[in-house]
Order: structure tokens, then sequence, then C-alpha cells
């Protein structure tokens, strides 16, 4: 199996910090020297594990944006 390779461009914001230490995290990434894309999974503290998570274009990001302002919470 291939190796993943990734560089977080910028970090957007935490969601949230678990017990043990993992953040969920949304950041703008690139995957194998790709096009960055946003990103939203569970990072280990030292960024070196992830957990499974989300990856969205800028126009996905718009529509989930577009979609949650219509929750009333």
């Amino acid at each position: 199996m291939s190796e993943i390779k990734y560089e977080i461009i910028k970090n957007v914001g935490m969601v949230s910090k678990s017990a043990s230490g993992w953040v969920k995290e949304v950041n703008l990434i690139s995957w194998n020297d790709r096009e960055a894309k946003y990103d939203i999974r569970d990072w280990s503290a030292d960024h070196e594990k992830m957990g499974k998570g989300i990856t969205l274009s800028k126009a996905e990001l718009m529509a989930l944006k577009e979609l949650l302002n219509t929750i009333d919470l």
C-alpha cells in the first residue's frame, strides 16, 4: 500500500478536543501534491496520525455552509 502524502496548508480551526488529546480540526490540505481542499477530521496532537474524515472542495464547503445556515439550533 502506498504512503499518503499530505501538507496542511492552513489550519482553519478546532471543532473539538477529546480526552485522549485528539483534535477534530478543519484544515486546508493538499493530498498527494494535488490542489488543496478543505478537510474535517480527527488528528493526533503531533499531526502524525489521523482519523477518518471528509474532504470538500470550496464549492462543496460553500454548499455545506448554506445548508447549515438553514438549521434552527
